[in-house]
C-alpha cells in the first residue's frame, strides 16, 4: 500500500507563459491593404467626411444608408420553410421619404422619383421588401442592397456609342429599309395579280 496520499505524486510543473500581443495584426482582407489610397470610412456618414453640400449636381452617393431614418417592418414569410414560417416574422420591408433623405444628394432624389415611379408610395416613400432568406438580418441586407443597386441604376451615365457601334447601327437600319421596301414590292405586285381585267 502507498504510505503518502496520491497527491503528492501529481506534481505539476509550471513554466512561464508568454503572451505577445497581437493587436497589430492585420489580414490580407483588410480595408488597409485592399484600398490602400482610400482615406473614407465607411463608419462614417459622407457629410461628416468630407463636408460636402448636398446640393451639388456632381456629388456622388457614398453607399452610406443611416438606419435611424429608414421605417423598417418585418412580416411572416411566404414559401416553403415548414412551420418555422408561420412563427418566425423574417419578411423585412424598408420603406423612406425620399424628399425627406437628407443622406442622399437632391439630384439623385430627383432620378429616383423621375425613373423609380414604381417604387414609389402615394406618400412619396420608395419601399423594398425581401424573403430571399430565413434570416431576417439577411434579409435586412438584402433590402440595403437593392436601396443602393436602385440608386447605382440611376445615377449611371448612358455609355456613347463609339464609331463602330455607330456603323453597325447605320447598317442595320439601311438593311431593315431594304427590307420593308422588298416586302411592299411583294405585296404590290399579289394585288395586281388579284385583279380581273375584263375586255
Amino acid at each position: 500500500m502507498f504510505r503518502y496520499p496520491l497527491t503528492c505524486f501529481c506534481r505539476t510543473i509550471r513554466t512561464p507563459i508568454h503572451y505577445f500581443p497581437i493587436r497589430n495584426f492585420k489580414s490580407a482582407y483588410s480595408l488597409d491593404k485592399l484600398y490602400p489610397e482610400s482615406t473614407i470610412d465607411i463608419t462614417v456618414p459622407y457629410e461628416v467626411q468630407e463636408g460636402g453640400c448636398r446640393e451639388d449636381e456632381n456629388e456622388p452617393f457614398s453607399g452610406y444608408i443611416p438606419v435611424s431614418k429608414l421605417t423598417v417592418k418585418n412580416s411572416k414569410s411566404s414559401g416553403p420553410g415548414g412551420q418555422n414560417v408561420n412563427k418566425v416574422n423574417t419578411k423585412v420591408e424598408v420603406r423612406f421619404k425620399v424628399e425627406e433623405s437628407d443622406w442622399l444628394p437632391k439630384h439623385i432624389q430627383n432620378k429616383l422619383l423621375e425613373k423609380k415611379k414604381t417604387k414609389i408610395t402615394v406618400n412619396g416613400e420608395f419601399y423594398v421588401q425581401s424573403d430571399r432568406t430565413r434570416s431576417q438580418m439577411t434579409n435586412f441586407s438584402d433590402c440595403l442592397e437593392k436601396i443602393r443597386s436602385a440608386i447605382a441604376e440611376v445615377t449611371r451615365k448612358p455609355k456613347e456609342p463609339s464609331e463602330k457601334d455607330k456603323a453597325v447601327l447605320r447598317m442595320r437600319v439601311e438593311r431593315n429599309h431594304r427590307e420593308r421596301l422588298r416586302e411592299k414590292k411583294i405585296h404590290s405586285t399579289k394585288k395586281m395579280d388579284r385583279k380581273v381585267y375584263v375586255d
